[in-house]
């Protein structure tokens, strides 16, 4: 059964589920931040197991293919380390997933902080669109609007 799983999931079509399977997650922090399915779905742990089963998989896929683990440390090494690494189709999945949940995460956030600091949603529509594309500048972007706003200014939250 799982030779059969994995021949339909192949590493083009997690890709192409991956980009598809944020994007309604990503439309409801946008567009309905403040409505049910939002905190409930959105902005809980949901997507994150998804994600994480996901990365799961495709480490499965390297134990069973025989990937040598150990090389991965040689990122840190240097910038053409990274570049061979990322020459593998696969390791360049797992990449992308991280960043996908990473700038989930933030963008959920923009919106737990937003509601707690009664930031407008109108406001936050653009740094939420930043977060999706450009994560850490998104960010920021939120964190000056909230100064700016004069709802707080604190380094550590």
């Amino acid at each position: 059964m799982i030779e059969q799983i994995s021949a339909f999931f192949s590493i083009d079509m997690i890709y192409l589920w991956l980009n598809f399977g944020v994007l309604p997650f990503w439309i409801t922090l946008i567009l309905f931040p403040e409505s049910k399915i939002c905190s409930y779905l959105v902005a809980s742990v949901f997507p994150f197991f998804i994600l994480s089963i996901l990365y799961s998989y495709i480490l499965y896929i390297f134990f069973i293919n025989g990937y040598n683990f150990s090389q991965n440390f040689s990122l840190y090494l240097g910038l053409d380390d990274l570049r061979a690494l990322f020459s593998e189709n696969a390791f360049l999945l797992l990449f992308w997933i991280h960043f996908l949940g990473i700038n989930l995460f933030c963008g959920c956030w923009i919106v737990k902080d937003s509601q707690k600091f009664n930031v407008s949603k109108y406001i936050n529509f653009f740094p939420l669109i930043i977060t999706y594309f450009i994560g850490p500048i998104g960010l920021f972007i939120y964190w000056l609007i909230r100064i700016i706003s004069g709802k707080r200014f604190n380094l550590i939250d």
